[in-house]
């Protein structure tokens, strides 16, 4: 099985430039995908109404809130919220460096999917850098429970999502969304899945400052009878919720810093599960280590990664 694009870091070949509106704050915003060189990671730059900027990486130690979205930063004056669907975007595309500028709080909605960011990304155009990729490989199974809910990581040669959940709401009922995840199978299988909601919780979500910018041009809502208030219905027939389930969990997940070799499962998870379970996973040193492709070749099967000498991966992670 072949990991990602190839065996090196990746770009995008020019700028690339997005406006819309926040899904919960209802605001103006325009965001630039600005290419970087090798070792970046992802950066997301948000300029403040004083003329400075703010500047996170992408990783799970600037993790903020996961209640309703995933936040970078832990001050609502100067975090970067929602960014789960352009960062499943990024890893989907395997685009190891770039520099996201953001002149607001929160990243537009657009149509409540990836799509519109994949289009984007693509027509920029992804370049190879040179420098290896490095991937973090799962050794031993991480799991993490909360109630009836659960998450872990299992080695697996490849990088596989299991994500299953389970609403009471008949529309919904239990489902399940298995499979390795390509660029092609995220593009096919998850990237129009939208964000979804119910009427019932509108009003207290309003009251609370959240879903300002919700409406049925960005997410699926479901009505009190149980039924699709949107007049075109499902873009995944029957299933379009859990496909968006395990979209937000790849986007989560792209918070390693790095690709992940291994399988990820969970059950009526979350963005706070997944951040749990990403957590409790690069924290325990014995679950995981730091491969990269042993020679210069741009497709390198999974079983051939070699790992990291240990003094670079402490610089790594620095």
């Amino acid at each position: 099985m072949t990991i990602g694009l190839l065996g090196f870091q990746t770009t995008i070949a020019a700028p690339v430039t997005m406006t819309g509106i926040g899904v919960h704050s209802g605001a103006p915003v325009t965001i630039t995908f600005q290419p970087a060189e090798a070792g970046t990671g992802i950066m997301f730059s948000r300029s403040l109404d004083d003329g400075s900027s703010v500047e996170y990486r992408a990783v799970s130690a600037q993790l903020g809130p996961t209640d309703l979205c995933t936040v970078l930063g832990g001050s609502p004056a100067k975090w970067v919220a929602t960014i789960e669907h352009v960062m499943a975007a990024l890893y989907a595309l395997s685009i190891d460096n770039v520099v996201v500028e953001v002149d607001a709080g929160e990243m537009p909605i657009m149509d409540g999917s990836s799509y519109p960011f994949i289009e984007a990304l693509e027509q920029a155009g992804i370049v190879n850098l040179g420098a290896k990729r490095r991937y973090i490989r799962v050794v031993k199974p991480v799991r993490i429970d909360s109630g009836a809910s659960w998450s872990e990581f299992r080695p697996y040669d490849g990088t596989r999502f299991e994500v299953e959940i389970d609403f009471s709401t008949p529309l919904i009922g239990r489902q399940s969304w298995k499979g390795d995840l390509t660029a092609a199978s995220f593009k096919e299988e998850l990237a129009r899945a939208r964000t979804f909601g119910f009427m019932r919780d509108v009003e207290r979500l309003w009251a609370a400052g959240y879903a300002l910018g919700s409406s049925l041009e960005n997410s699926v809502v479901i009505s009190d009878d149980d039924t699709i208030v949107n007049v075109e219905g499902l873009r995944y027939e029957g299933d379009e919720f859990v496909r968006h389930k395990t979209l937000d969990a790849v986007g989560d997940l792209a918070l390693a810093g790095a690709q992940f070799i291994g399988c990820y499962r969970s059950y009526r998870g979350g963005h706070k599960m997944n951040a749990n379970a990403l957590k409790a996973l690069l924290s325990d040193p014995t679950a995981y280590e730091i491969v990269e492709a042993p020679v210069r070749s741009t497709r390198v099967r999974a079983v051939e990664f070699v790992p990291v000498k240990e003094p670079e991966v402490a610089a790594w992670f620095a």
